[in-house]
């Protein structure tokens, strides 16, 4: 930088972007550059305050513990603020820290724990009396998110401890969502049509942040506690070390990877070892965390700025290789989104050899200018699936460098000599494909497409569509590989095969003879649920119930125009796009004809919604009853016309209430709203 005035020109730009990357991924949960760009980011704004200290204000991220609490889940205020970590990238740096603490301490030795820093997110626990009280988010440092009943949902989080505590303390931790629960999570998103979590840490960070903690709950979360923040009323360990042991023995989590360490030469050995172990790890570790021992040294050589002086996070190196990108092939996701993906040679990334790579898609690939036979540089780090960063700067300057990828032309290449066809065609079925405005994937428009039978067949099955109990994941995969059905539909004539049922393992008299009975009740479901169950994309659970209250058949629905669709508050352009795309294919007219010959129910029963007596009228559920599921209470509501919320407002007309309410009941006395016992429900509903 050759002056102030550069400098300050500079800073303003790093400033903006670090902001902007800042929101992305501590507000949104959904963030646009890896931790390696992020960290460069960082740590060039740090240097060029370092060199300008004038150029230094205190809006600058530098100065920042996070980002702001969200105010949806109320606000926490730390009585202690939670500081962020500074980093090292290598051993000289880490020396570096090391040699200023000794002069800082005016001491040689000093006993060290060496911790991994896991990719999740920090959460102060308080307790009172033994029990949790309260749970909240880093925030910024100073104020955190409320979010005590998402994290009462996380097993590992006792809501009481063992023995004796404190009458009042505050345990740190690190929620995450193990590699195994992140991949699942995903699978389930993308069988939803929802945007994938990029990494672990947003996934957890995007389950802990539910408004509903429901949703919490159904996410395999974990935690390691890694601090105590602070207690009264008790005498605590006096290191770090013995702190963790004592929280251990409370009951809480802590890593058992954690060491015990004599001297910062250890500490580069721990590391070492964890940089070549780090894939056998079942969470994503993004480096080291060293602190000293001492809680007595801790306090002397206390904070400078919002970092602490007594730790340091040694950062993993990123895991980059660089091979040839063979070619560039289509795969069809669950949903239809037609997903490229990099055939690599083979080349060894962080001890494994990798052959693929994702892409993203089109756009992703033109912005990087990634063509056939570059090379490429490949990363895998952190992430679950290796990537491609982009070309190198070699192939760039090539002459011979292949043509601009076009995912259209692609699929003309694949029609051609599949399908004889000279037009984009779905790699795995030969159907049409289309590219909702304002979206960057390409769909196939085939409910029947092989790519996405399993995905729709597990959804259709599922609670919250035709509630067919016993065809689980497992079970839906059998009958597809056995040939049993070729679709969803096609489970309502599997009564005709029950010796086939019989013949598959693990499948006794009793076991076939419930799914059979589930499938027949699913005939009758109300027509909400299975407008849900076809999957057309961007229709959730919501949107299919306000789809029913308009078109009280599916035959109406599929009938519908853009401007019939359009005209209903809440329908927007690319809900009609895909309602439209949906029912103009002929499979998915062939498939609503299997169901409606099978003799599933395609209408609303009783009349038009607004003829329904529950027409109108907002319901909310809360508490355990005893002679429905919460589901199917709902569901008899939705069926009478009413709708079913999940919280109480204004617009509520009636709670009803099983065991242990909650708060929704203190809110709808707020509110004046009239309450119904399990047995005045039924009664108001005719049962």
């Amino acid at each position: 930088m050759a002056g102030p005035a550069k400098a300050k020109e500079r800073i303003e730009q790093l400033k903006a972007r670090i902001n902007y990357h800042n929101y992305r991924y501590y507000v949104l949960d959904n963030p646009e550059v890896s931790d390696v760009e992020y960290d460069s980011l960082m740590r060039e704004l740090k240097q060029l305050e370092e060199q300008y200290p004038r150029l230094l204000t205190p809006d600058s991220p530098t100065q920042r513990v996070g980002a702001a609490p969200v105010e949806a889940f109320g606000v926490v205020e730390h009585r202690f603020p939670l500081l962020s970590l500074g980093n090292v990238f290598s051993r000289d740096e880490l020396l570096a820290w090391h040699t200023r603490t000794v002069k800082l301490l005016a001491r040689e030795q000093f006993e060290l724990v060496a911790e991994h820093k896991i990719d999740g997110l920090a959460v102060a626990l308080t307790y009172v009396n033994g029990r949790l009280a309260s749970g909240a988010t880093r925030g910024d440092g100073f104020r955190g998110e409320n979010i005590t009943q998402n994290l009462r949902t996380v097993r590992s989080i006792p809501l009481s401890v063992i023995g004796e505590a404190p009458p009042r303390f505050e345990v740190r931790g690190e929620v995450f969502l193990p590699k195994a629960g992140f991949l699942k999570l995903n699978q389930e998103r993308e069988a939803e049509g929802l945007p994938l979590f990029a990494n672990p840490r947003n996934a957890a960070a995007g389950s802990v942040r539910q408004l509903d903690p429901r949703i919490t709950a159904r996410r395999q979360l974990d935690i390691y506690v890694y601090a105590l923040g602070y207690a009264e009323g008790k005498a605590v360990p006096e290191t770090h070390w013995e702190t963790m042991l004592y929280l251990k023995s409370l009951g809480f989590k802590v890593n058992p990877n954690n060491a015990l360490l004599v001297s910062i030469d250890q500490a580069e050995e721990y590391y070492r070892t964890w940089v070549e172990r780090r894939e056998s790890l079942s969470y994503e570790a993004d480096g080291i965390v060293v602190k000293v021992n001492s809680l007595a040294l801790q306090a002397q050589l206390g904070n400078i700025g919002h970092e602490p002086r007594w730790a340091i996070a040694y950062k993993f190196p990123a895991t980059q290789a660089t091979t040839r990108l063979r070619e560039v092939r289509i795969s069809v996701g669950r949903t239809g989104t037609l997903n490229p993906y990099a055939v690599l040679e083979p080349v060894a990334v962080g001890g494994v050899t990798i052959k693929q790579a994702a892409l993203h898609n089109e756009d992703d690939i033109r912005r990087k200018d990634i063509r056939e036979g570059d090379r490429v540089l490949v990363q895998r780090a952190g992430e679950v699936i290796p990537e491609v960063v982009g070309p190198t700067p070699e192939s760039k300057e090539s002459p011979d460098r292949g043509k601009e990828f076009n995912l259209l032309e692609k699929l003309k290449e694949i029609s051609k000599e599949k399908w004889r066809k000279n037009q984009p065609l779905c790699p795995q079925c030969g159907t049409e494909v289309f590219r909702p405005e304002g979206e960057v994937m390409y769909y196939c428009t085939n409910a029947a497409c092989p790519a996405q039978v399993l995905a729709r067949l597990e959804l259709f099955t599922s609670r919250g569509a035709m509630d067919i109990r016993g065809i689980g994941e497992s079970m839906a995969a059998t009958l597809l590989r056995e040939g049993l059905v070729r679709d969803a539909a096609d489970l309502y004539y599997l009564k005709d095969k029950k010796e086939q049922l019989l013949g598959l393992e693990r499948m006794a008299e009793k076991s076939v003879n419930n799914i059979l009975n589930a499938i027949e009740k699913s005939k009758d479901r109300p027509l909400a649920r299975i407008i849900y169950a076809l999957g057309i994309r961007h229709i959730g659970e919501q949107m299919a119930l306000l789809l029913a209250e308009h078109f009280s058949s599916i035959d109406k629905l599929a009938d519908a125009s853009k401007e019939e669709l359009t005209a209903i508050p809440g329908v927007g352009d690319k809900i009609t796009e895909s309602v439209v795309v949906f029912f103009r294919q002929t499979e998915n007219r062939n498939f609503i004809r299997k169901l409606r010959e099978a003799g599933v129910r395609l209408e609303v029963e009783g009349g038009k919604p607004a003829e329904l007596p529950l027409a109108g009228q907002e319901f909310v559920v809360t508490g355990r009853l005893e002679k429905l599921s919460r589901q199917q209470a709902e569901d008899r509501i939705k069926a009478l016309g009413g709708s079913a919320k999940d919280n109480v407002t204004r617009n509520t007309a009636y709670l009803v209430v099983g065991a242990d309410p909650g708060s929704k009941l203190t809110r709808a006395q707020e509110l004046g709203i009239r309450q119904l016992t399990e047995a005045e429900f039924l009664h108001l509903i005719g049962e």
